[in-house]
């Protein structure tokens, strides 16, 4: 099963709309994430039209409309994993016990915020994964998403993947 992860996407704030080699990816995903600041429900109903499955949830810079439509934290299981995804797990400091502490029952946190790409595992186990954002780089050197892929129970191929410049 393959994944395609992104956050923070803050159309049409940071960007008028994803990036093509983003876009292009679509296809390939069996599930996408978007770990919220969408800011715009366009950009909803686009990957709810374009992606087999989309698993979202809302950010703090997403209004009633998109609150309305997706909750603050999302579960599923994938592929023999427990996925979440949620927007803010707080400072980079003690984010993994924290993060372990509130999500005992995952196996694979997606989330978003900082802008900034994230790939850590805590002792409990729960793996951590924030793809950046593919809009706006912030203090980044680059845009970024990410893909992964599960088979059998496990997380494998996790990519971060660099957009050009625009």
């Amino acid at each position: 099963m393959r994944l395609l992860l992104m956050a923070d996407t803050h159309i049409p704030k940071r960007a008028r709309a994803l990036p093509e080699p983003l876009l292009a990816e679509l296809p390939h995903a069996d599930v996408v994430f978007h770990a919220g600041d969408w800011v715009d429900t366009a950009t909803l109903d686009l990957l709810e039209r374009r992606c087999r499955r989309l698993i979202g949830v809302y950010g703090n810079n997403d209004g009633p409309g998109l609150r309305a439509r997706l909750p603050e934290v999302a579960r599923a299981e994938l592929g023999g994993l427990r996925f979440g995804a949620v927007h803010e797990t707080g400072a980079a400091q003690g984010r993994e016990a924290r993060c372990a502490a509130r999500f005992p029952d995952l196996d694979v946190l997606v989330f978003g915020h900082s802008h900034i790409p994230w790939d850590t595992t805590a002792p409990s186990g729960l793996r951590l994964l924030n793809p950046g954002s593919p809009t706006d780089r912030r203090r980044q050197p680059h845009c970024t998403y990410m893909t992964a892929t599960v088979a059998d129970g496990l997380l494998t191929e996790v990519t971060l993947h660099r957009l050009p410049p625009r």
